[in-house]
């Protein structure tokens, strides 16, 4: 008799805790990008504000290898219902907000034609529809990136770039790149990587049109490819840059860009406060204001480079 009364006390004590947990994880977080996995930096940047994954908050992620899928994605994460959607890369922002005018999203990765002129905000200031987040300045980084590479191998005069897919919005991400390669006096090769696993003949082509040097530009797809693209680089003996310190760590010659953890705070930050009741039509889109240098010394050497010593001087990370 007891242990009939133990147990049923035993499920009457385990229910109430159970619609307790689901009555607190009432926030849902929706995540979609190109890419699988939600960055560390943004768990670690919510918990840092208060918001516990599976307690106070849960998320709702979509992915797509390929970009045509994340209309249906996005569309599906409205249905869901969720609080908010966190959307990484143009494409996913693109299509997040033509799913929605209602359900704020944030953007945690932008670097496609200027915010405004797109249509994606009104102004940076106040943004006045559902979208607000980090704008990522890449049309000015790759620019900068392709003139430190010009820094580190000043005899490199034709410097292949590296881009996503032609259907990316580098008619703007390339001029200032150009800019920069005229007044160097630099040759600029594109070449296209459009499809999965397409690296192999991308790199069999930048060896057969000569090039000195590569130029990664940044994306999503190449964030996830990163180790094979320095892999292949290193095989082809190509002096490369990259779109963060990370890169040269793993073998790059040079890595360049914003602080990763700082950026993934300021959308997290984004996020805390829409889950507070604020409007993303109200929240000022911000940009990053820390970025990194990396150079790995060991791969200068294989390629049997020396770095000046004022590129040196201004590194963050030198790995030997």
């Amino acid at each position: 008799m007891r242990r009939r009364d133990f147990i049923a006390l035993g499920g009457v004590a385990m229910w109430p805790q159970a619609a307790l947990t689901q009555q607190v994880a009432k926030h849902r977080i929706g995540w979609l990008a190109p890419t699988a996995g939600i960055p560390v930096e943004f768990r670690d940047a919510l918990r840092e504000l208060g918001w516990i994954e599976g307690s106070t908050v849960v998320f709702e992620t979509r992915h797509a290898e390929d970009r045509r899928e994340l209309p249906d994605l996005a569309a599906d994460l409205v249905r869901s219902n969720v609080d908010v959607i966190v959307a990484q890369a143009p494409s996913a922002i693109r299509a997040a907000k033509r799913a929605t005018t209602v359900i704020p999203i944030v953007m945690s990765f932008w670097g496609g034609p200027d915010l405004i002129q797109s249509g994606v905000i009104e102004s940076y200031a106040r943004p006045g529809g559902n979208v607000t987040g980090v704008e990522m300045m890449l049309y000015a980084l790759n620019a900068k990136r392709l003139d430190l590479l010009h820094q580190a191998v000043p005899r490199a005069r034709r410097i292949a770039v590296l881009v996503a897919d032609s259907a990316l919005p580098n008619e703007v991400q390339l001029p200032p790149v150009r800019d920069v390669a005229r007044v160097r006096g630099l040759e600029l090769q594109i070449v296209d990587v459009s499809e999965h696993g397409a690296y192999e003949r991308a790199f069999d082509a930048i060896v057969n049109i000569g090039a000195h040097a590569l130029l990664v530009m940044d994306s999503p797809v190449f964030r996830r490819d990163r180790k094979l693209i320095i892999e292949l680089a290193a095989r082809k003996r190509l002096p490369t840059i990259h779109f963060s310190e990370d890169s040269a760590r793993d073998g790059a010659l040079l890595g360049y860009g914003p602080n990763r953890t700082e950026l993934f705070r300021m959308a997290a930050r984004f996020v805390d406060r829409i889950l507070l009741g604020a409007k993303p039509a109200d929240l000022a889109v911000e940009q990053p204001t820390k970025f990194v240098l990396g150079i790995n010394l060991k791969a200068a050497r294989e390629l049997g480079l020396a770095i000046p010593p004022t590129l040196l001087a201004s590194a963050n990370e030198v790995i030997e």
